[in-house]
């Protein structure tokens, strides 16, 4: 989950936008050389689609299968290469959420490998001397970080269900760590983003930056040798190779030096967590997507349940009508977010209430037709009576019937921009996803509520939203996505897109996005907008629209006929690949 600053930056910066002001539609192109010659943003095969948001990570998912492995050796390859891929917004020192819906026992799975609080970590650990939450501690340095859970979650996952050997499934990422690759637009800019950070690292000024403290150039190699002496560690022992030993001391060394609070139990104690999906119906399809402690899940259904009656497609999808009731779906979304939503393990988070398709259509009616609702008149739902509460994503489908999505962070851009020394792990900053305070907002501006405060060993709320749709107990769409709190309305909107508004899966991704998460009370539309008309109606009803970059990168595969169809949000490098 990239900060919303620097999502702006690198957008703004490098990404070129084709659009006709007459159709309030825009289509998103690729800019650069790299991603002309290198990139591919969509892929139709008859075995399998993979969409992720790097070349080599889609390639070593590729690779799995050729050398005969199934979805989950490629998926757990293309996992580890995206931490080496991406750094500054994923990596073996954050951890993740993965759906999985298996062909063979028609069962779909939610895993939980998120991070989590560390066993000395107190609910005010965050506040200053006037009681008022201090974000920079939440999000820079060793105090922002959470026990990691990626390499726990992926070696887990393989090896219940991966058929070749953990060797082979590895070898993709230690070899780009060992030979590197070019640097490019956007960790580019996530670097300059972040260099006074990384600056006060040593263990992260030495790999990320230049001897004088530059930052180096787009199309730099990087070359990260002690990431891939870890990942070598971990492909002969294991969880061993992380959690205990040499990497798992120089992580507690480093917490002990710098005002730190992981120990070598908060490692040990690490499980990964197998939950039940939450779920759902919208227009004849099965909706599965991820249980607390993400949001993501309970939000994407409530928004399309929200909408699912409204027959948006006669209006248009970037017609008025559109886009006031989704934005007024997103406003109660995150208010019932704010209110409800926490880790079930410390908190009862009501789901079948917040889920239910009379309480939604109840929230429905609370909505005007003809004016923007403020954020005071927005209260979270009242579910009494319904209940006795940065990232990366990946998507692949197969001919089998198997189904992934599964998103992965180290939260903010370089998480909390520091490395454990020796080891070439960029440790995450996901304790600011905690309510450091109730009522403060976090990297997103999201509000904290009580039930997502911070305590030992639990796992802070997030918005990450991975996905699945299926018909008939069989997987037709696969998606999710990075942003924050951006993942929730860009996930729903890209279904829908595709199930509402019959767009192609490539139209449903590219085309403009808006988002509204009650507070701040602004409703965000990507470049150009709407179309000027439309765009005056909603500032006329009471919007405050601001036409900027949303922050999202969109991963989708779809079903389609005998085919498979993958897309890579063109909005970023990523790369899809089928066959």
């Amino acid at each position: 989950m990239k900060t919303f600053k620097s999502f702006q930056i690198y957008l703004v910066s490098f990404l070129f936008i084709t659009s006709c002001q007459s159709a309030p539609k825009a289509h998103y192109v690729r800019s650069g050389k790299e991603r002309a010659d290198h990139a591919t943003a969509q892929a139709v095969g008859q075995q399998y689609a993979i969409a992720t948001q790097g070349r080599f990570s889609s390639q070593a998912a590729e690779k799995m299968f050729a050398q005969g492995g199934n979805i989950i050796d490629a998926v757990v390859a293309a996992s580890f290469t995206v931490s080496v891929e991406r750094p500054q917004s994923s990596g073996i020192g954050g951890g993740g959420f993965m759906l999985f819906h298996e062909a063979k026992t028609g069962k779909t799975y939610a895993i939980d490998f998120r991070e989590r609080a560390p066993l000395r970590a107190t609910e005010n650990m965050y506040l200053g001397k006037e009681g008022k939450a201090e974000t920079g501690k939440s999000q820079n340095g060793i105090l922002a970080v959470a026990v990691p859970g990626m390499v726990a979650g992926l070696l887990e996952i393989h090896k219940r269900f991966g058929s070749l050997p953990l060797s082979k499934v590895m070898a993709p990422a230690i070899q780009l760590a060992e030979e590197g690759f070019p640097i490019y637009e956007e960790f580019h800019a996530a670097l300059t983003y972040r260099a006074p950070q990384i600056l006060k690292d040593p263990a992260a000024k030495k790999i990320f930056l230049g001897a004088n403290g530059d930052v180096p150039a787009p199309g730099s190699l990087l070359i990260q040798k002690d990431l891939a002496k870890t990942l070598r560690l971990i492909e002969k022992k294991g969880r061993n190779g992380f959690y205990n030993g040499s990497v798992a001391k120089s992580i507690v060394d480093l917490s002990k030096k710098t005002g730190g609070i992981i120990s070598q139990k908060d490692l040990d104690d690490y499980q990964v967590k197998w939950r039940e999906p939450v779920t759902g119906k919208y227009h004849g399809y099965e909706v599965f997507s991820m249980p607390p402690p993400s949001s993501g899940g309970v939000h994407v259904i409530q928004f399309l349940n929200f909408l699912e009656k409204d027959e948006l497609a006669k209006s248009g999808i970037h017609s008025v009508k559109s886009i006031h009731l989704a934005a007024s779906a997103l406003q109660s979304s995150f208010a019932d977010r704010a209110t409800y939503l926490g880790d079930p393990d410390f908190t009862k988070v009501p789901v079948k209430a917040l889920t239910d398709p009379s309480y939604i259509q109840k929230r429905r009616s609370e909505v005007p037709a003809d004016r923007a609702r403020k954020a005071v008149e927005v209260k979270a739902g009242d579910v009494s009576g319904y209940e006795s509460s940065e990232t990366t994503h990946l998507s692949l489908m197969d001919a089998e019937g198997n189904a992934v999505s599964t998103t992965q962070t180290i939260n903010g851009w370089m998480g909390a921009g520091v490395v454990a020394p020796g080891t070439g792990v960029v440790l995450n900053n996901e304790m600011d996803d905690f309510s450091a305070q109730v009522g403060s907002s976090n990297l997103f501006g999201a509000i904290g509520g009580k039930p997502n405060s911070i305590a030992p060993s639990k796992t802070p709320l997030s918005s990450m939203s991975p996905t699945i749709l299926m018909k008939d107990g069989k997987p037709e769409m696969v998606v999710g996505g990075p942003g924050g709190t951006r993942i929730i309305s860009c996930v729903a909107q890209t279904i829908l897109n595709y199930i509402e508004f019959k767009t192609s899966l490539y139209d449903a991704v590219s085309a403009v996005r808006y988002h509204h998460q009650w507070q701040p009370d602004v409703l965000l539309m990507e470049p150009p907008g709407p179309a000027p008309a439309v765009l005056e109606k909603l500032q006329k009803m009471g919007y405050e629209v601001k036409i900027q970059p949303i922050g999202c990168n969109v991963m989708a595969t779809a079903k389609e006929g005998n085919s498979f169809r993958g897309v890579a949000d063109p909005r970023d490098i990523g790369t899809s690949i089928a066959k």
